[in-house]
């Protein structure tokens, strides 16, 4: 199933490096790892957090915009991964300062703030409409080269010619960048595959995934060129959720061409979420199930939108429960950027994301384009949200894997351990793809993370 995932921009010497360390350890005794080591960076990583305490603790607005002026001269969006990390926080903390000196100036004004939309107003998309570089190529590498073509990234590039498709444009081109030129995204949906294919037994005649914000339907190509393998060659139904109808019903056209060319039964259902309320709707009324279909329900990189209503997600997991699935898949990012404390969220993406951020620097040449696109379009704006965005604004909410794992169990579910194939999957990702010994797997609480020198970064886990 491996073969199918596009190759990265790194090119498997003919000395294959040795694959990257997994270590079966106690939670307590990972150590968060800091890209902030020489005393200037220390110095500038405190500037930032004395920033963010002035805004969350005082009413002096010209402290913070002094510090904010000597943070932006000392960053740099094209330096090094402190100097860009630095550079992208700054910004959010400069779109807070201005997001509340302008919500204070509209309410001693009459009849204005009626009249506007989100506080941040696009913000983040304007400022990078200008200097963005895109990314105009993506390679895959397909196990059946014919069949794998028709699935590229290159047959996902449209966009519809509207006036709203710039920020849409934006975001899909970060989106395919980063599943080329990290492990983060391929690491999620090649495990979550690989546990839904150990929880579903090989005489099975029909199997439906409900997959929540299936986006471009980049997981299931390599599922698909998985399941035909077994017999008797079993049907496959997906429904999709998406807040987008037209790009869910190119992505049914591309997974069900797909699977005509490997001559796969394929049913493709849109399910067209308006916000994030809809989910718990949908399973009462939108999703159907046949008699005799095994269901697995796939959550990867979706659940932490829905944790500003936990009451709300507390009933939506109890419904998937009812629903009895053979196994439902998560993947999160392993980071607290839910806390209710401003200061406390903004040290804990601070930390998170300079190890990402150094990651990229230590395996990607320092002109990448794709680098640049990650980090000032997908990353920037989830750092825009975490440190400008408040309240039902605010849409990433990571919480660490304890979390998810205190709400599952007392949701019903059970923590179903994953395979050793799964882990030997990801290992050989790994190593093939993104070989740097900076990236290492851990087993923790029978569940797979994923991290960069000693910090985890993402979790995946299956529950019953």
């Amino acid at each position: 199933m491996l073969g199918s995932f596009g190759s990265s921009s790194h090119e498997v010497e003919e000395d294959e490096p040795s694959p990257p360390e997994h270590h079966h350890v106690h939670y307590h005794q990972i150590q968060q790892y800091r890209s902030f080591t020489s005393p200037t960076l220390v110095h500038m990583r405190q500037l930032l957090i004395s920033c963010a305490e002035l805004m969350s603790s005082s009413s002096d607005s010209s402290s913070a915009h002094r510090l904010i002026t000597i943070l932006m001269a000392n960053s740099n969006p094209y330096g090094d991964s402190t100097e860009r990390l630095i550079h992208q926080f700054t910004r959010a903390l400069s779109l807070r300062l201005n997001r509340y000196a302008t919500t204070t100036l509209l309410n001693t004004l009459p009849n204005t703030q009626q009249h506007l939309g989100h506080p941040l107003n696009n913000t983040f998309f304007l400022t990078h409409r200008h200097h963005h570089h895109p990314t105009t190529s993506f390679n895959s590498s397909p196990v059946n080269s014919a069949n794998a073509a028709s699935f590229s990234a290159a047959s996902i590039n449209h966009i519809p010619q509207v006036v709203e498709s710039d920020e849409q444009a934006l975001l899909q081109t970060a989106y395919l960048s980063l599943n080329q030129v990290t492990p983060f995204i391929r690491f999620s949906q090649l495990t979550a595959n690989q546990a839904i294919l150990d929880a579903i037994d090989q005489g099975q005649e029909a199997i439906h995934i409900l997959d929540f914000n299936i986006m471009h339907g980049l997981q299931w190509p390599p599922f698909m060129q998985a399941i035909v393998e077994r017999y008797p060659r079993p049907s496959l139904r997906i429904t999709g959720t998406g807040n987008d109808l037209e790009t869910l019903r190119r992505t049914g056209d591309r997974l069900a061409k797909f699977a005509h060319s490997l001559g796969l039964r394929f049913q493709f259902h849109p399910l067209h979420l308006h916000n994030e309320d809809d989910p718990i709707a949908v399973l009462s009324s939108a999703v159907v199930l046949l008699p005799g279909e095994s269901l697995a329900v796939n959550c990867v990189h979706y659940l932490h939108r829905l944790l500003k209503d936990r009451d709300g997600l507390r009933l939506f997991l109890h419904r998937i429960k009812v629903m009895n699935p053979r196994v439902v898949t998560m993947a999160e990012r392993e980071a607290n950027h839910n806390h209710p404390l401003f200061l406390q969220r903004f040290v804990e993406a601070l930390d998170h994301y300079a190890a990402v951020f150094d990651s990229l620097e230590a395996t990607l040449p320092p002109n990448s384009r794709e680098r640049l696109n990650v980090e000032q379009v997908w990353f920037g704006r989830e750092i825009v949200d975490i440190v400008a965005a408040d309240g039902d604004h605010r849409r990433e909410r990571h919480e660490r894997f304890r979390s998810w794992e205190l709400m599952l169990r007392s949701c019903g579910f059970n923590n179903v351990p994953l395979s050793p194939f799964a882990l030997s999957q990801a290992k050989l990702l790994l190593r093939l793809h993104y070989p740097s010994e900076g990236y290492q797997l851990h087993i923790l609480n029978d569940s797979f993370f994923l991290g960069w020198q000693n910090q985890l970064l993402y979790s995946v886990s299956s529950w019953r």
